[in-house]
């Protein structure tokens, strides 16, 4: 009887309840976009960090967990390398440039990233040939940087970094292609070491000699992940003025990480609660203009159960019609947006997104529910003294 009563109402006033539909379809649209938006942004923060074949990272100590900050003596590396759970050890080191794109005058921001070949830190390679020496004039890009710059493995590869006060340009071969990397909002160039060293940004021509040995972060893997902990407190005891920390706690030390993320998930609750008083209100509104209906109903003997039954079931139908249609909407929109835009859609916070804008609709008809209940049928057909 319920669910008969509420699809019938629905129904015939389908106009209506449509454009209401509407309006919680721009809502799930702002909430899913939020919450792209925040898994994008987030994604562009740490991805680096995360997809990293290392559990353990070594900072210079007291630098807030700054990856880009930190500043370690190569001669560590041996150190930590001999620590009991340690598999393996590998070198860091963080700059940033320009790729040159083709005969015009556009470049593309990136992040040089030098690393040890065959060690934690190195990308798998989806096309091409992995870096085997430290010193070659020889690059891997990842994913962005190669459809950014169209860029593929063969092709000379124009990096514009400065050197004292002057702009240099170097010209590196790319052997490889790998996955996404972005560091810090940035695609990701990978170069050995040596060659890192030397190409890498710096304040001036003397830093080389006084800083050849010296690198970002040492990337630790270990035998058992599980053991992390007990690793950390062996390097921390046995490696002097050093950091250790996980590479969740790396990322999310990161500057303006947390704070972005605070942001995002705010406005993305009130947006929920504005659409709690939306519907919440929607729905009152239509209760008042049906009370003497709801009183003839209850006058021939239709229980309150049936009543609140219907009530609920025709805002649970309006708010699924509108969620189902704003994510359909929001899906069809981000095949449009140009690539720039730092949307990422995670299957996860997409799930929980969508409960939420469909648990929003019966919390704010509660009120609703309630005033249908309270309604006396004499009073409401008018024959109350």
């Amino acid at each position: 009887m319920a669910v008969f009563l509420a699809f019938k109402e629905v129904w015939r006033n389908r106009g209506r309840f449509f454009l209401f539909s509407l309006v919680i379809a721009l809502i799930t649209l702002l909430v899913l976009f939020i919450a792209a938006l925040a898994e994008g942004l987030a994604n562009a923060n740490k991805e680096f960090l995360v997809k990293l074949d290392a559990q353990l990272l070594v900072l210079q100590k007291n630098v807030d967990l700054s990856t880009s900050a930190s500043r370690l003596d190569r001669s560590l590396l041996n150190n930590i390398r001999r620590i009991e759970g340690v598999e393996d050890v590998g070198t860091l080191g963080f700059s940033s440039a320009k790729v040159l794109i083709g005969n015009s005058n556009k470049t593309l921001d990136v992040a040089v990233v030098g690393i040890e070949p065959g060690r934690p830190g190195s990308p798998p390679i989806l096309q091409g040939s992995p870096l085997l020496s430290n010193s070659t004039r020889e690059a891997v890009i990842d994913a962005k940087v190669a459809q950014e710059t169209g860029l593929k493995p063969g092709d000379e590869l124009m990096l514009r970094t400065i050197k004292g006060t002057e702009e240099k340009i170097f010209t590196l071969r790319v052997i490889g292609l790998t996955d996404s990397r972005e560091y810090l909002y940035q695609p990701t160039v990978f170069l050995p070491f040596v060659t890192w060293d030397i190409i890498r940004a710096q304040a001036d021509m003397g830093e080389r000699s006084m800083m050849t040995f010296i690198t970002n972060v040492i990337a630790v893997r270990l035998t058992d992940p599980t053991q992390a902990a007990f690793v950390a407190q062996r390097i921390l005891k046995d490696v002097k003025n050093v950091e250790v920390t996980t590479i969740k706690a790396a990322y999310e030390a990161s500057p303006g990480y947390s704070a972005q993320q605070n942001t995002l998930n705010t406005q993305r609750g009130f947006t929920l609660l504005i659409g709690i008083l939306v519907i919440g209100g929607f729905f009152q509104i239509q209760m008042l203009q049906k009370i003497p209906q709801i009183g003839v109903l209850k006058a021939i003997g239709v229980s309150n159960a049936t009543v609140a039954g219907a009530v609920v079931m025709q805002i649970v139908l309006v708010t699924t019609f509108g969620v189902v249609l704003g994510s359909v909407v929001t899906l069809l929109a981000a095949l449009v947006l140009p690539a720039t835009v730092p949307i990422v859609f995670n299957g996860t916070s997409v799930l929980y997104a969508i409960i939420s804008l469909l648990l929003i609709g019966p919390a704010g008809g509660l009120v609703t529910v309630r005033l249908a209940v309270r309604v006396e049928p004499l009073i409401a057909l008018g024959l109350s003294s």
